[in-house]
């Protein structure tokens, strides 16, 4: 049992509850004074495939773009950006739906969003990016390299999955989910606010729906990684590691699924290193 009473099991279950919208609070949102995801001084609107997308950007160099989890916004990244920032052109991006980013169509998909990352790209003038992707936004990552694999110079993948079934999770995860589908599938929604909170807890709930064999199209190298009690469960991180032709693996100790702010500064140091060399081979 945790200090507050609750078991790993009922944890777990409790953020499936809430749709992952802990993902957006898990990393500080203000970092060295910056209001990340807030900032009207790096923060502006582009126009991609029909949405308005918001986007901040920080830093000149290589282009890195970080792509945030389910729910939530580029402030997940508040303690990731200042230190990319000073060597990187970072582009912090409110994915579709999510954030300040709105869009009113009835569906969403992780396809969908990976065009519009590289639509992104191309419309800020970027022609190959490293990308950072968070839960969701790793999934996002793996799609952006599947789809457009010129975009992507490499990628860190931290608490992807690849399918949306019990053995992706860790224990009792999903079926806390299939739990909210059946108390909720049938309600109207009165508000946008509560059809768009829909749509994207519907989007977990149904996707993604990538096969070990599509990885194989992915070229760039990749650093798959899970916290070692991470809400993906470690055999689900491993498949994806071993089905990548150039893909490292990385099970951060100590750590659960939000490895990027539980441990900032080794998460920092390590994605960092990984791009400047990306690829060991495997033994």
């Amino acid at each position: 049992m945790n200090p507050n009473g609750k078991s790993r099991k009922e944890r777990v279950w409790i953020l499936a509850a809430c749709s992952l919208v802990y993902l957006a609070l898990a990393a500080p949102s203000l970092a060295a004074g910056i209001p990340y995801g807030n900032n009207p001084a790096a923060g502006h609107y582009v126009d991609v495939r029909g949405i308005r997308m918001y986007v901040e950007e920080y830093g000149s160099g290589p282009a890195v773009l970080m792509l945030h989890g389910n729910g939530g916004s580029m402030s997940a990244f508040g303690g990731n950006a200042p230190y990319f920032s000073q060597k990187y052109h970072v582009i912090l991006v409110d994915s579709r739906a999510q954030g300040k980013t709105v869009d009113p169509g009835p569906d969403l998909t992780f396809e969908m969003m990976a065009d519009d990352f590289a639509a992104l790209l191309d419309r800020l003038g970027v022609k190959s990016a490293y990308v950072i992707g968070f839960s969701d936004g790793g999934i996002d990552a793996l799609e952006l390299a599947m789809r457009h694999p010129n975009k992507v110079i490499a990628l860190a993948a931290t608490g992807a999955n690849l399918w949306e079934a019990a053995d992706a999770y860790a224990d009792g995860l999903w079926a806390g989910t299939e739990a909210q589908y059946r108390r909720d599938h049938a309600k109207v929604w009165k508000t946008e606010k509560e059809r768009n909170d829909w749509k994207i807890f519907m989007l977990d709930y149904t996707q993604p729906r990538i096969a070990l064999s599509d990885l194989r199209a992915i070229r760039c190298p990749c650093l798959i990684i899970c916290g070692d009690h991470d809400m993906i469960s470690i055999t689900h991180t491993v498949q994806i590691y071993q089905a990548i032709p150039k893909a490292n693996l990385w099970v951060v100790p100590d750590s659960g699924h939000a490895t990027l702010a539980e441990h900032p500064d080794a998460f920092n140091a390590t994605v960092d290193g990984f791009f400047s060399k990306p690829f060991h081979a495997r033994k």
